[in-house]
């Protein structure tokens, strides 16, 4: 006779296959697992990386912003300086055009006084000259009365007593004629 197999597991191959099942599910529930902390570390760093690049693009920005506001700085301090040195020449030019001008009228003005210093020099001389000439002329005419009255004239006795008088007359004029010299 012919015997049946039968298909029937034993105890140990039922125990096996659980293992087995067993075995597959904690497999894929590694799997799934190490899957998921994949996507939640592939998301951390996806997260990461967009605030890095958010943080880098905010600084970019803030460093452009910097940037910007120091060039204008700069550009508008080389705006002043560049007005402070037109008024700077200018400012030359005109203490140059006045010291130009001032120094034309402080010649003119000194022209002016010499010439009037020369008239006056001149109007001076010949008032002196004029002065000098009367005095000569008043001398001369003393000299000329004391000359008279020193040389001797023939006259009478009686008239002798004249001749005193004229010199002392002529010797009171002598002091007025050093008074007007001096």
């Amino acid at each position: 006779m012919a015997t049946r197999k039968t298909t029937k597991k034993t105890e140990l191959q039922q125990a096996g296959a659980q293992l087995s099942s067993a075995a597959k599910a904690v497999g894929t529930a590694v799997s799934h697992k190490f899957e998921a902390m994949g996507d939640a570390v592939s998301a951390g760093i996806a997260k990461a990386k967009k605030q890095a690049v958010a943080k880098r693009n905010e600084a970019t920005k803030g460093l452009a912003s910097l940037l910007k506001a120091a060039e204008a700085k700069v550009k508008k301090s080389q705006a002043e300086l560049h007005k402070a040195g037109q008024a700077a020449r200018k400012s030359v030019l005109a203490a140059e055009k006045k010291l130009e001008a001032t120094r034309l009228s402080t010649s003119k003005k000194l022209a002016a006084l010499e010439a009037k210093a020369e008239r006056s020099a001149k109007a001076h001389l010949k008032v002196a000259e004029k002065h000098a000439a009367a005095i000569k002329k008043n001398v001369s005419e003393d000299a000329a009365s004391l000359k008279a009255a020193v040389t001797p004239k023939k006259a009478p006795v009686k008239k002798a007593a004249v001749k005193k008088a004229t010199v002392k007359k002529v010797a009171a004029k002598q002091p007025a004629v050093k008074r007007k010299a001096g």
